[in-house]
């Protein structure tokens, strides 16, 4: 028989391109990449992460680089799909979503200490000590208990505090007593500015972390995950894994640079390697 048939064509085609494949190629690379997707690390992480090893010159070896939307496809490629790799990237999402969010709703009210009326350098943030907090809570099924989530908002490092109950007094009081002086809302001793209502975006940071915590903290959870030595191990493995904002440094790094350096730029920190924190809690 003779001809174009087009469905013979097509599967040709895909296994020449599946052939050609980076990660196909390099099995070192696969596994490398395997393992920190199934450690909870998100594509651009892992992509982020080989360019500043690269660029390190760790153990004097020279790692392959690799693109984010390579190890997206390979997650959502026919090859894997019955691995249910999907589960351990962030959004765990079984089809890739839209790119875009949706627009904002309603009016905004202006509020007597809004978010327009914060000092320009916060926004920069180009100094420490500026903080976004957020509470995060849970069925009531569960009971009262939530989690007061902080972010600092120029080294992304997170703290998370348990709540017994929701009540505004006990959150604050735990709020300062873990931070020495940080308050969200009004008729406090520091200065704090709100968010317009319907318009989480405007404290990004705190609200991405939240959305990284719904992972391991369903609005399910047991009452046993909120405990403060949970809390506490959960952040430190977060603050361990690389941000796309930092250069791919991880928040306990760029701490630590602050602490000792005095507030760098992200391209001068120095990566350091952080091994007891490499595994989920």
């Amino acid at each position: 028989m003779s001809g174009y048939y087009p469905a013979s064509a097509q599967g040709q085609a895909l296994a020449r391109r599946r052939r050609l494949a980076k990660l196909a190629r390099h099995a070192g690379l696969l596994a490398h990449v395997m393992d920190r997707v199934r450690a909870g690390w998100s594509p651009q992480r892992i992509a982020g992460r080989l360019r500043l090893d690269k660029r390190d010159g760790a153990d004097g070896e020279a790692i392959e680089r690799l693109c984010h939307e390579t190890i997206y496809r390979h997650v959502y490629g026919p090859e894997r799909r019955t691995e249910q790799l999907h589960l351990c990237l962030p959004r765990a999402r079984r089809r890739r979503g839209t790119r875009h969010g949706r627009r904002p709703r309603g009016h905004r009210i202006p509020l007597e200490r809004g978010i327009a009326c914060r000092p320009a350098g916060v926004a920069t943030r180009e100094s420490f000590g500026h903080w976004e907090g957020d509470p995060l809570v849970f069925a009531k099924s569960g009971g009262n208990a939530s989690v007061t989530t902080l972010v600092e908002r120029r080294s992304c490092f997170l703290v998370l505090l348990p709540n017994p109950d929701r009540r505004p007094a006990g959150v604050a009081q735990r709020i300062r007593a873990a931070l020495g002086g940080l308050a969200l809302d009004r008729g406090l001793a520091v200065t704090s500015y709100l968010c317009d209502p319907r318009s989480p975006w405007q404290k990004g940071a705190v609200e991405n972390a939240n959305g990284r915590l719904r992972r391991h903290l369903p609005s399910d959870a047991s009452a046993e995950r909120l405990t403060a030595s949970s809390l506490d191990a959960l952040a430190m493995w977060l603050n361990a894994t690389p941000r796309q904002y930092l250069g791919y440094c991880m928040p306990a790094e760029v701490l630590t640079a602050i602490v000792r350096q005095g507030q760098p730029k992200p391209a001068q920190l120095q990566p350091c390697r952080i091994g007891d924190c490499d595994s989920t809690p």
